[in-house]
């Protein structure tokens, strides 16, 4: 008999303010600060054995609710929503392995409380997205995974495959049509690397408002041991992929960034560039324009172009634009956009040709979407919502896993280095890069392997606490 969750036993919500070092800019927003939510939830087998799981994700209001709302209403809807899941999981009837529980939770309870949710807004008022509601059940998630792999004693992704998931993929996943593709019988663990690196290639984050130079330098920046400009940067973190955030609404400006970039990357030795449009652009033609005048006037940079991610609107559904012209110059990456593996689909009927996995849209849609994206052919990417503190260890591992077209995203180490101080000291290669690369061999041990006991944090005060003393 496999071994199953039988109940939940207890949740514990934190929130930890984090504040950046310097701006980060997304679209027409920028970020000086984030709620961090992590999870504590303890799970028993039917034998009443028990774990304890933990799972972190930050509440990046600007990236999962871009709008002209004032930032603190955003903020604090995010943090009533999440508030409002934890009952929800203790009350939870469902048994089994997590990916069961996981799916379960998202396709039943987490859209039931989001559309009530939305429902009870005063008339007129602005609706929370969905991909809000994925990133504030996604700790949940996460811990409902560590717990799991804590109660049998197994790495999480040593759980994967038949031994411990009740169901195949087939439960879960549908092919594309006319796909010669049979999801029965066949387990995650069949899509997940043999031999997963224990070093990942770093990409740094180019935000719109980093400077790219010293002369660039006012005397107003944070001196705080840490580097500034782009150039040291590189210098310093041996540097070997960047990704240029672009506005998406100006091209002269865009082009102008990814050349002086790339020029930068041409000096340094960089080896690969990615483009990523921040959802802004409406028509294939402003990314295909940029794309066509590098490949003529600056082709060595438009071969350092590895990528080009999530040009176009959020809402796939409600944006259904054929971007095959654009995947013909440069391989195309969901984001955003690829809130689960039926949107993926979408995607790959409209031209998209790979996913950006993030584990902020939980670790079980991450599974599940990787699975469908490798079985039809398309290329991964792990990407980054500045995770920091526990929310890194999942999502490096996630990358080392599922095999991407080059390392992970991991840019905490720029905009709040030392919010991670604590995890640092037990986990220093994944909260630093040299040589280009983040490091993985301090990730060992049951869950998650993020040896949460040798940690030596001090966690505010629970904002929830069910099911035992907190």
């Amino acid at each position: 008999m496999r071994p199953r969750i039988h109940r939940i036993t207890a949740v514990r919500l934190y929130f930890i303010p984090v504040q950046t070092r310097v701006p980060l800019k997304f679209g027409p927003e920028t970020l000086t600060s984030v709620t961090c939510a992590r999870v504590a939830l303890k799970v028993a087998d039917e034998h009443g054995a028990e774990a304890e799981g933990w799972g972190e994700t930050p509440l990046s209001v600007q990236w999962v609710w871009p709008s002209s709302l004032p930032y603190q209403p955003r903020h604090q809807a995010l943090k009533e929503f999440t508030k409002a899941l934890a009952p929800l999981w203790m009350q939870l009837e469902a048994q089994g392995d997590p990916l069961e529980i996981g799916h379960q939770f998202q396709e039943q309870c987490l859209r039931s409380v989001w559309t009530r949710f939305n429902a009870a807004l005063t008339p007129g008022a602005e609706p929370m997205p969905w991909l809000a509601a994925l990133v504030c059940s996604s700790p949940f998630d996460l811990a409902l995974h560590d717990a799991f792999g804590k109660l049998v004693e197994r790495p999480v992704y040593e759980t994967y495959g038949p031994e411990f998931l009740e169901s195949d993929l087939g439960r879960f996943l549908e092919p594309a049509a006319g796909a010669a593709v049979d999801f029965h019988g066949r387990y995650p663990t069949e899509f997940l690397e043999r031999n997963p690196p224990r070093q990942l290639r770093a990409w740094h984050l180019v935000g719109g408002l980093d400077l790219l130079e010293p002369a660039e330098l006012t005397g107003r920046e944070p001196d705080d041991g840490h580097p500034v400009v782009l150039t040291d940067w590189i210098d310093r973190d041996g540097l070997k992929c960047l990704k240029v955030k672009l506005r998406g609404n100006d091209s002269a400006w865009d082009y102008s960034r990814l050349a002086r970039v790339g020029d930068i990357a041409l000096a340094k030795g960089v080896e690969w560039l990615s483009a990523d449009f921040n959802c802004t652009v409406q028509e294939p033609e402003y990314v295909n324009d940029i794309l066509d005048r590098l490949e003529v006037e600056r082709p060595r940079i438009f071969e350092k172009i590895l990528y080009v991610e999530q040009p176009f609107p959020y809402e796939l559904e409600s944006h259904r634009i054929d971007v095959h012209s654009v995947s013909r110059r440069k391989p195309l990456f969901l984001d955003e956009s690829a809130h689960d593996w039926r949107l993926v689909r979408l995607g790959r009927e409209l031209g998209w040709t790979g996913v950006a996995l993030k584990t902020c849209k939980t670790q079980t849609g991450a599974i599940l979407s990787a699975c469908w994206a490798k079985t039809h052919g398309m290329s991964l990417m792990v990407q980054d919502l500045t995770n920091p503190m526990l929310a890194q260890i999942p999502h490096v591992l996630l990358a080392a896993q599922v095999g991407t077209i080059m390392g992970v995203e991991t840019n905490s180490m720029q905009f709040y280095p030392a919010a991670s101080a604590p995890e640092a000291r037990v986990h220093p290669g994944l909260y630093q890069r040299r040589a280009g690369n983040v490091e993985l061999s301090s990730i060992r041990g049951p869950g998650f392997g993020y040896r949460v006991e040798e940690i030596r944090r001090e966690l505010p005060g629970a904002v929830i606490g069910l099911g035992e003393r907190t």
